[in-house]
């Protein structure tokens, strides 16, 4: 029995062993990635994107936190008839550059200006759609140059009153959920190929989204949640676009975007509408693209 007990523990001993190896080597790797990174030059990279569609209309398509341009692409078969969409993979995700740069809400502007001038969609037809993340920048965007754009849509804005709420309200979540967002929020993220499996993709989930999700840095996702999401005063923001047409879209049952907030802070706008999807949750877009294109269209 005690020789047989001393093999058990070698042999546990072993993986515990392999265990670490293989962690210390991911959060390594990762880390290497952004200290080796190029510093951002907004003059020498561009973003990645993709033009679908031929409609006289323009729609933006901007994502969310660990996101793609994939993203949107579940029921386009209506909406590219009528409308020439752009499909944007944000700075430091999808295959966009990942450098080293604070991922700030005017860096990623930057970015967004340069392949939107390029591709003529500053013309006053355009409207901005944005999920989460890309819902916080799309009204950035659009209250930087209102003469731009016709109006924006925002999916699953997630507006906050500190950072305490914040915490509070990702408190109600999944463990995982909590720690990727927390204090050790950078090496959960360092992590993610070990953890980013097939098995574990949500079910309304394409394969290449989910995929796309492995892409970003721990750096590009930490910034962008801190300084984008938690730091971006969106009630100054209003006050530049408070007349302009704004359609919030906000799930009913969605966990990660407070639904009192959003609408407390679509007030702001005289003319903006205001729709809560019934048991949509903060992917609503995923479980039903229909449901977000027919209002889309119906508003403007």
């Amino acid at each position: 029995m005690r020789h047989f007990l001393i093999k058990v523990s070698k042999m546990v001993l072993s993986f515990l062993f392999l265990v670490v190896l293989v962690v210390g080597v991911t959060v390594g790797y990762e880390f290497l990635r952004v200290v080796f990174a190029p510093v951002y030059d907004a003059t020498t990279m561009s973003l990645n994107y993709e033009i679908i569609g031929s409609g006289e209309k323009n729609l933006i398509l901007i994502h969310g936190l660990g996101g793609s341009k994939n993203y949107w692409k579940k029921g386009l078969g209506n909406i590219t008839r009528t409308h020439k969409l752009l499909l944007v993979d944000l700075l430091g995700f999808g295959d966009s550059p990942k450098p080293k740069s604070d991922y700030s809400v005017s860096v990623q502007i930057a970015a967004l200006e340069k392949i939107i001038l390029k591709e003529g969609f500053d013309k006053g037809n355009t409207v901005i759609v944005g999920h989460s993340l890309g819902a916080v920048l799309s009204l950035a965007l659009f209250a930087k140059h209102p003469d731009w754009f016709k109006g924006a849509a925002v999916i699953g804005l997630p507006i906050f009153t500190s950072k305490a709420e914040f915490r509070k309200e990702m408190s109600t979540h999944s463990r995982f959920d909590q720690l990727a967002v927390g204090s050790y929020a950078e090496i959960v993220c360092m992590l993610r190929p070990l953890y980013m499996l097939n098995w574990f993709k949500p079910k309304n989930v394409p394969d290449d989204v989910f995929s796309d999700a492995k892409k970003h840095t721990w750096q590009s996702y930490y910034y962008s949640l801190n300084e984008v999401i938690l730091n971006t005063d969106l009630y100054a923001i209003a006050d530049r676009i408070k007349d302009k047409n704004i359609l919030f879209i906000q799930g009913e049952k969605d966990k990660t975007a407070p639904l009192a907030n959003a609408k407390r802070f679509a007030k702001t706008f005289s003319a903006s509408k205001f729709v809560e999807v019934k048991d949509g949750d903060h992917q609503l877009f995923l479980k039903n693209p229909d449901t977000v294109w027919n209002l889309i269209n119906q508003y403007f």
